[in-house]
C-alpha cells in the first residue's frame, strides 16, 4: 500500500490542504524545495499537488540526491505536470537551464539524525551552509520572491536554566569544540547567511525553526530516538531506550509542522525566525517511550548506546520551544503528542 492508499495519511493532507491561508501567493507560481524525499519536504509537495488540483497551478521543482528514491516515494505523482524531479547535491552550485523566475525556494534538505551526524560531519555541515548558500545564489540569479530556511530547535543549544520555553532571541550553550556541534553551529551559520543575503542583495527570507517532527513520511531508517521509537511500535515490539530517557524535548507531527511551513512562507515577514513548537506536543523521551510501549501491551527495555551511536546524540537535556510568534500569525496545531504517535504508528501499520 503507498501513502495515497491510506486515508488516514490522505486526510492529513486534505487538513493541510484546507487552512486558511493566503493560497493565492502560490497560484500559477514555481516553488523549488529540497529535500523532497524528507520527511517534511515529501508531505509540503503532497500538499501543493493537492491544491493544484483546485486551480492553484503551482510548478514543483522537487531537488534530492537520488532520483530512484524520488520516483518510488511520488510513484503515482509521477506524471504529474506540475511535478519535476531534479536530481542534484545541493552543495555543488546549482544549474538549471531554461528556468526563469523561481518564485519561492524552501531549503529543507539536511543530515537530520545523530548516525549521519557521527558518521557524516562533514557532510552535516556541508548542506547546512554551502548548501544553503548555494540555494541563496540561485534564488537571487532567479529574482525569487521570497527563500526560506528550514533551521532546527538545536540552534538554541543547552538550557540556560532561566527559561522554561526558548523563544526566538534566545541564546543557550554550545560548545563548538566537539564533532557533535557540527548540526547546530551550521544550523546557526546558515541562518547567518540567509540575514547576509537578505542585507547584501535584497533578498526576502524567512527562517522555520523547525523541532523535533515526527510522522509517516519519516525514514524508517532515521535513528533518531522517537523515530526508533515508533519503528518498534509499528512492529509491536519492546521500545529501546538508550538512555535514562528524562530528556524533556518538543515535539511535533509532520502535518502540523508542514501547516508551520505553509504560515511562515507565505505570511512570515521578511528577515523573521519562527518557532514551530507547541507545548502539547511537548514531552519527555521516557514518557514517549512509555506511551508507544503500551499501545502493544510492550515494555520499555533500557539499553547502553555504543560509541557511534552515542556521539550523534544531543547534548540538550531540555529544549522546549515558545511557538507563539507563529500563532500570532494563525497557525493553530491539530494533534496534540499523544494523539500524533497513534496516528503515525497506525498510518506505518498499513504499509508494512
Amino acid at each position: 500500500m503507498s501513502l495515497y492508499d491510506n486515508e488516514l495519511y490522505v486526510d492529513d493532507v486534505k487538513y493541510v490542504a484546507g487552512l486558511d491561508l493566503p493560497w493565492e501567493k502560490l497560484k500559477n507560481r514555481n516553488i523549488m524545495l529540497s529535500g523532497a524525499t524528507g520527511l517534511i519536504g515529501s508531505f509540503l509537495i503532497d500538499v501543493i499537488l493537492m491544491k493544484n488540483r483546485e486551480g492553484l497551478n503551482c510548478m514543483i521543482y522537487a531537488l534530492g540526491r537520488s532520483a530512484d528514491r524520488m520516483k518510488e516515494r511520488f510513484q503515482d505523482k509521477a506524471l504529474d505536470d506540475h511535478l519535476l524531479f531534479v536530481p542534484c547535491d545541493v552543495n555543488v552550485p546549482l544549474v538549471m537551464n531554461n528556468v526563469g523566475i523561481v518564485d519561492y525556494v524552501l531549503h529543507l534538505a539536511s543530515n537530520t539524525h545523530p548516525m549521519q551526524y557521527s558518521t557524516d560531519p562533514i557532510g552535516t555541515i556541508t548542506t547546512n551552509v554551502l548548501g544553503v548558500m548555494n540555494l541563496l545564489e540561485f534564488a537571487v540569479e532567479h529574482k525569487a520572491t521570497r527563500f526560506a530556511f528550514a533551521s532546527s530547535n538545536e540552534i538554541y543549544g543547552e538550557n540556560r536554566g532561566d527559561e522554561e520555553l526558548f523563544d526566538e532571541n534566545y541564546c543557550g550553550y554550545i560548545n563548538c569544540n566537539t564533532m557533535r556541534a557540527g548540526y547546530p553551529e551550521s544550523k546557526r551559520c546558515g541562518e547567518a547567511l540567509c540575514q547576509a543575503y537578505k542585507a547584501q542583495k535584497g533578498l526576502d527570507v524567512v527562517i522555520m525553526r523547525l523541532t523535533r517532527s515526527y510522522g509517516p513520511t519519516m525514514l524508517m531508517t532515521d535513528t533518531k530516538a522517537i523515530n526508533q521509537f515508533i519503528k518498534k511500535g509499528v512492529l509491536g515490539e519492546d521500545v529501546i531506550l538508550k538512555s535514562a530517557g528524562m530528556q524533556y524535548y518538543s515535539f511535533q507531527y509532520v502535518a502540523d509542522s508542514v501547516a508551520g511551513v505553509l504560515t511562515i512562507l507565505l505570511c512570515g515577514e521578511n528577515g523573521e525566525a519562527y518557532n514551530i513548537a507547541d507545548e502539547r506536543g511537548d514531552g519527555m523521551l521516557k514518557d514517549i517511550a512509555a506511551i508507544i510501549a503500551g499501545m502493544n501491551g510492550r515494555r520499555v527495555v533500557y539499553e547502553m548506546p555504543d560509541q557511534i551511536e552515542a556521539a550523534g546524540y544531543s547534548t540538550a537535556t531540555k529544549a522546549r520551544l515558545d511557538g507563539s510568534k507563529l500563532k500570532a500569525l494563525g497557525w493553530n496545531p491539530k494533534y496534540d503528542l499523544k494523539s500524533g504517535l497513534e496516528r503515525t504508528i497506525e498510518i506505518l501499520r498499513c504499509m508494512k
